[in-house]
């Protein structure tokens, strides 16, 4: 469909997922004139930077004061997420991959649930958390990633998060929410913690039987790439229903 024959509101959905999703792969505020080179060739520039400005009035971007172009803001993402992320899959090679490394740590619970972690985190490059319903111990990997999860590098940003990921008790109340459906996220202020308020974290939930049950969860940077961390915990909560 050319964007000529768009409503409105279509066009502003696709505008916004272009910015969404440029955000998320170069961190780099995105301007009208990018959107209009490479996306967006049926709409003028003024007719752009319009609903540019719309969307900002909404809430859902925002714009550093010294660049022309604009972020996301976490309104912004909360909309991408519920409306417009399409889900990807993981590929065959890598799920045949993880298969393997699975068949060489099945050794005991433990060993699986830290393996699931480390893998989590070397698929997405985020941090990952594996609890498990019962057990006081979890498992967290990926935490070299958090120097990236600050959009301005502030070191006082990355303490913060580091320091919320030892606080155990609190960790454990935030991924062991009941949560309506198979996988949840939250963006920002959703997280109701102030130290992590500029991360979003997603949540899986996966069961054993007809007893066990715990949970999976990625710790990133509000660009988080939504679509692969929402299909690798999908995958992940299936395989480990299998495994165990």
């Amino acid at each position: 469909m050319k964007w000529s024959k768009m409503d409105h509101q279509q066009r502003k959905d696709n505008i916004l997922g272009v910015v969404v999703n440029e955000y998320i792969k170069t961190v780099t505020p995105i301007s009208s004139g990018l959107i209009a080179q490479d996306y967006v060739r049926d709409l003028s520039p003024a007719t752009i930077r319009n609903i540019l400005a719309e969307l900002e009035r909404e809430g859902y971007l925002t714009h550093p004061h010294t660049s022309a172009g604009r972020v996301p803001t976490q309104e912004g993402y909360r909309y991408f997420v519920d409306h417009l992320m399409n889900q990807i899959h993981l590929l065959e090679q890598e799920k045949e991959r993880i298969k393997e490394e699975y068949a060489m740590q099945m050794k005991d619970l433990e060993s699986v649930m830290e393996k699931t972690s480390q893998v989590l985190s070397d698929l997405t490059h985020y941090t990952s958390i594996v609890s498990m319903d019962g057990m006081d111990r979890i498992f967290c990997k990926g935490a070299c990633y958090i120097v990236g999860y600050s959009d301005d590098q502030d070191l006082n940003r990355v303490r913060d998060i580091l320091r919320a990921l030892e606080e155990k008790e609190r960790l454990m109340e935030v991924i062991n929410r009941e949560i309506c459906r198979k996988i949840r996220v939250y963006i920002g202020h959703e997280i109701a913690w102030q130290d992590v308020e500029d991360c979003s974290m997603a949540i899986s939930h996966y069961r054993i039987g007809k007893s066990a049950s715990g949970h999976l969860a990625i710790l990133g940077p509000t660009h988080m790439d939504y679509s692969r961390v929402v299909s690798t915990l999908d995958y992940f909560s299936h395989l480990m229903e299998e495994i165990l």
